[in-house]
């Protein structure tokens, strides 16, 4: 009962606080105004390994490949690709076309389908704290690859496959304190364009204690502080020009730090 009331206290507490001016830094942000309002911060200790370029196709397959996350640094070059997902850009190639929402929670449900300025203008907002995961519409993975294609093609994926597997791209923007709640699939790697994305990760082996029908902020701040050492999640935050690589049936989390831009691509 005492930690019920303690973590009802924090969350009246932060949803009472004034959202801060939005700062905005045109040289790093494209445009969107990076929302850094957030109850989540990055964590204390980023426990997944940092790799650069110089790692070869031999050491991924051996080393990560089907054993652990790694997060991979300089091993793409998207400054085309980063440019063009400005806001003003995607707004005049893309404002009329309609983008499928699903909703953040562990299986994603309900479908809705709005025209894309509409869902920048109106529905790219930070996490309400009072929202489930259910409740809360997210931009991600729905994209109608015809339409969108003139930009995917710009985009540099990572070098590295797994033998048997090609690669699918999915493609989102998010508020602060959004993201989709744990869920596992085939293995894949995640790029940031704009913001900071944090990630929890379990092996396949570990199931997380959480509720599908939440949202990854109200985990971390119900559920996160009161973990044991063993319990808890391998995590990092990615930022601009890293790729994050999770292996196959491995469970992950995301939570959006700033208004993200980012891309997928899932191996399967």
């Amino acid at each position: 009962m005492a930690r019920s009331v303690h973590v009802l206290l924090l969350l009246q507490a932060l949803a009472s606080l004034a959202l801060p001016e939005q700062v905005a830094y045109p040289d790093e942000d494209g445009g969107w105004a990076l929302d850094r309002y957030s109850p989540a911060q990055e964590e204390e200790r980023c426990t997944v390994e940092r790799v650069d370029a110089s790692i070869t196709y031999s050491q991924f397959i051996q080393q990560y490949a089907y054993s652990r996350p790694v997060i991979l640094q300089g091993i793409t070059d998207n400054v085309e690709f980063r440019s063009l997902c400005s806001k003003k850009r995607l707004l005049q190639e893309f404002g009329d076309r309609q983008v499928r929402l699903s909703t953040a929670n562990t299986y994603s449900y309900e479908k809705v389908d709005v025209p894309f300025w509409e869902y920048v203008d109106q529905l790219l907002k930070p996490q309400d704290l009072n929202s489930l995961g259910c409740d809360t519409l997210y931009f991600f993975g729905d994209n109608n690859f015809t339409e969108w294609g003139s930009l995917f093609e710009k985009y540099m994926p990572p070098p590295f496959r797994i033998p048997g597997t090609s690669g699918a791209y999915s493609f989102g923007i998010a508020g602060s304190g959004t993201g989709v709640p744990f869920h596992w699939h085939g293995p894949g790697f995640s790029e940031v364009i704009y913001g900071r994305k944090r990630w929890f990760l379990y092996p396949p082996e570990q199931t997380p204690k959480f509720n599908p029908n939440g949202t990854t902020l109200s985990w971390l701040l119900e559920t996160y502080p009161y973990l044991p050492e063993a319990a808890r999640p391998v995590e990092c935050t990615i930022r601009p020009g890293e790729v994050l690589y999770f292996p196959d049936r491995w469970w992950h989390a995301t939570l959006n730090l700033d208004t993200s831009v980012f891309i997928s691509t899932f191996l399967g």
